[in-house]
């Protein structure tokens, strides 16, 4: 692995910084409290090539790599996980997924809108009764006679960015008698008829990442919006979220680093007996341990990063890096805002600050896209190779 970033990938990151620091840093906690979506500034990530870091430039975006993705992740992440929540589906979940397995047509039409910022788009696997287990899922959808369309009846839940999505990609049950191999994965335009969203979630953090239900009732999807075969959907969802992990281990990194830069300005700033609370020893020791979660948290997210880029020519699997690199991240973000919060006392505990809202988001990032127990199985099976 080579530690170098190209000319390239400083440049995104620079960008992304300039951003994070100028446009949405400043709106982080009104938008928290609001719980508005962040619409405008969106839209600046999405003329900056932000929403489709990945994406070739033929089809509207950056056209870059997945550590450049990395690194604009941490970025926007250090400024607001909730912005980075929605840069993370359009980037991995949406965007990531047309590339690998759309037709043409279907990249122009639903990738392009997407990459540039001028829609938004989402991800719809989870069901009220099905997450961990998606194989479990239950929404329709049943090829017409003359096969034209589909028509899909059912419902999926915490669809981050549903309440504002323009398209979806979505997996649906087309052969129920096959389990997971039944699953098919289909586009939806979200202004067609039949397709109706529920309420948006009342989230404990990353609140202005709008989340809710959606419900279809005897929606249409033409036989051209199917991506790939019927029965692909499976392979396609978790092929996604390896790449999703990656993402969610990038978000956690800049979570981390802001809470730690906090904790580290706060330690120097604040006098206890007449000195610098970061001279007594207990904070010390807090210091070194949030400091090595956060640099091996980040090395593992590049790690996984250049095995995915490596796996573009090789062919090779990189879902125990993206595991390991999510699954470490995120429970180090967990831990270090802790931190964070514990040694500004209580002003960590108040709203006046960013940590208490830090410590919030943090949470979020151990469940979704497969939760910390979920990386765990998959880290062990591809280790001992057993089911």
């Amino acid at each position: 692995m080579d530690f170098r970033f190209t000319e390239e990938q400083l440049m995104i990151q620079d960008v992304a910084r300039r951003i994070a620091a100028e446009r949405i840093a400043p709106i982080a906690a009104d938008f928290d409290r609001s719980g508005e979506f962040p619409l405008e500034t969106i839209k600046v990530l999405g003329e900056n090539g932000l929403m489709g870091i990945e994406v070739p430039h033929e089809y509207g975006g950056a056209g870059l790599d997945s550590i450049a993705y990395v690194l604009a992740m941490v970025e926007i992440a250090a400024a607001d996980c909730a912005h980075s929540t929605i840069m993370s589906v359009n980037n991995t979940l949406y965007c990531n997924g047309l590339l690998k397995f759309g037709t043409e047509a279907q990249k122009h039409k639903y990738v392009t809108p997407i990459a540039t910022g001028q829609a938004i788009g989402a991800f719809a696997l989870t069901e009220p009764q099905s997450g961990s287990d998606a194989s479990a899922m239950r929404i329709r959808a049943v090829r017409s006679p003359d096969g034209s369309y589909y028509a899909v009846n059912g419902k999926k839940s915490w669809i981050t960015s549903g309440p504002v999505a323009r398209y979806i990609m979505l997996f649906a049950m087309t052969d129920p008698s096959k389990g997971a191999k039944g699953i098919s994965a289909f586009m939806v335009d979200t202004e067609r008829e039949g397709f109706h969203r529920g309420k948006t979630e009342p989230k404990l953090g990353i609140r202005a990442s709008a989340t809710c239900e959606i419900e279809f009732t005897d929606y249409r999807i033409p036989a051209e919006d199917l991506i790939g075969a019927e029965g692909d959907g499976f392979k396609i969802s978790m092929g996604v979220l390896d790449a999703g992990r990656i993402g969610i281990a990038a978000q956690a990194v800049g979570l981390s680093r802001a809470a730690y830069d906090a904790a580290l300005a706060y330690s120097r700033d604040r006098k206890a007996f007449g000195q610098s609370i970061g001279s007594f020893q207990m904070i010390q020791a807090k210091i070194a341990d949030m400091k090595c979660r956060l640099d091996a948290a980040h090395l593992l997210t590049l790690r996984a990063a250049f095995a995915k880029q490596q796996s573009a020519t090789t062919g090779a699997r990189f879902s125990t890096e993206a595991s390991v690199a999510k699954l470490y991240a995120s429970e180090s973000a967990m831990f270090i805002t802790h931190q964070a919060v514990q040694i500004h006392g209580g002003m960590g505990y108040s709203k006046e600050m960013p940590l208490e809202r830090y410590f919030r988001d943090a949470k979020i990032t151990e469940i979704y896209e497969g939760t910390s127990e979920i990386q765990r199985l998959v880290i062990a099976r591809n280790e001992t190779g057993l089911r």
